[in-house]
């Protein structure tokens, strides 16, 4: 995935800063340990770049979640019904299935959506 290196999509889909795209903001990296899903660094060793904003910076990312959860139900209807002929009731048991299953991914996904809307990566931004 290095190849999108300097690109939104890196930092969304690693979790990496925004900003310099060197190191995660999250203090684990494994999105099921979940104590540990949305705890995230303070502060960007590399580049100094806040991720909290502001206060209640990440509610806005529960507007996110929310499509977010729509694409992965969708991904699973789609999946459970035309490629596996499942019936409508089996249908919504994966779909809620999918959605509790990967609840700690849309979590985080959606965060760092949210933060990427915000910040931009500066390919030269070194720690001041």
């Amino acid at each position: 995935m290095n190849f999108l290196k300097g690109t939104k999509i890196y930092s969304i889909l690693t979790g990496y800063c925004p900003v310099c795209h060197k190191e995660s903001m999250y203090t684990e990296t494994n999105p099921y340990k979940l104590s540990q899903t949305l705890k995230m660094q303070e502060r960007c060793s590399h580049c100094n770049t806040k991720y909290k904003i502001e206060p209640s910076f990440f509610y806005g990312a529960m507007y996110i979640s929310y499509g977010v959860g729509i694409a992965f139900a969708v991904a699973a209807f789609v999946i459970s019904h035309f490629f596996l002929k499942l019936g409508l009731l089996y249908s919504f048991f994966s779909i809620v299935a999918t959605l509790i299953g990967f609840m700690p991914v849309i979590m985080r996904l959606s965060r760092n959506i949210w933060i990427n809307l915000f910040m931009h990566y500066k390919k030269e931004k070194k720690l001041s």
